[in-house]
């Protein structure tokens, strides 16, 4: 068992369907994650963003779901690359081969996905980086609301301090960008490698894949354009 498994996760239709399991619990994230973050623009100091980033580390089944989470990225990750350098290496340098791509109906976003993977990689790095290890370490500080039970670290301020830099919010806005490609490519492929595809359902899928798509990395989008324009 152990070695078929072994041999099924390590093949090409195995790290496809991980990379589509994964995705889809990642695209499941993102729509919770906005939630979120939408928190910051509620106009109250910062309360209503400050209030659920402590729900959000402190609950414990939260807490155990986003070490899943951290793992899914890093395999979906992993397998990404794994993925595109074996696709790369076997189109080779050979213009026809881009040529056989396109005419098979492969979109732009689909023969890109690794340089957006990697991009979305950097990203997300850089964003832990920038909010979730300063709040590990300890680099914020508390804060007291009248109506609170205690005090919560200040996590908004930290976000206004890096959606004051334009090149911050810039750079923010265009990963979004990445991420409403990789999206596209991503929602559809997961629904296809996992047997998904029906007559009947697949025109919702990509209606419901396109709106998303483009709606939740838009909302993220917002939030730095927002904050930075409340700032000036």
């Amino acid at each position: 068992m152990n070695t078929w498994l072994g041999h099924f996760l390590t093949s090409s239709i195995g790290k496809k369907v991980v990379m589509a399991l994964t995705g889809l619990f990642l695209i499941s994230f993102l729509a919770v994650h906005l939630i979120g973050n939408l928190q910051l623009l509620a106009g109250d100091g910062g309360q209503a963003f400050n209030e659920y980033a402590y729900f959000m580390t402190h609950n414990p089944v939260i807490m155990f779901t986003s070490y899943g989470l951290y793992a899914f990225i890093l395999i979906h990750a992993i397998q990404g690359i794994a993925l595109w350098r074996k696709n790369r290496s076997a189109r080779g340098n050979q213009a026809y081969a881009v040529k056989v791509n396109r005419v098979a109906g492969a979109s732009k976003a689909s023969i890109r996905m690794g340089s957006l993977g990697s991009i979305i990689l950097i990203f997300i790095l850089l964003h832990m980086a920038q909010f979730w290890l300063q709040m590990k370490l300890g680099y914020t500080e508390m804060v007291t609301y009248p109506d609170s039970d205690g005090a919560v670290k200040d996590l908004y301020t930290l976000v206004i301090g890096a959606f004051a830099n334009p090149l911050f919010v810039i750079g923010y806005v265009f990963s979004m960008v990445a991420i409403a490609f990789h999206l596209l490519h991503g929602f559809e492929s997961a629904f296809q490698t996992l047997g998904l595809s029906h007559p009947k359902w697949t025109p919702l899928v990509k209606f419901v894949g396109r709106t998303y798509s483009v709606l939740v990395p838009l909302g993220f989008a917002i939030i730095p354009i927002w904050m930075y324009l409340a700032q000036q």
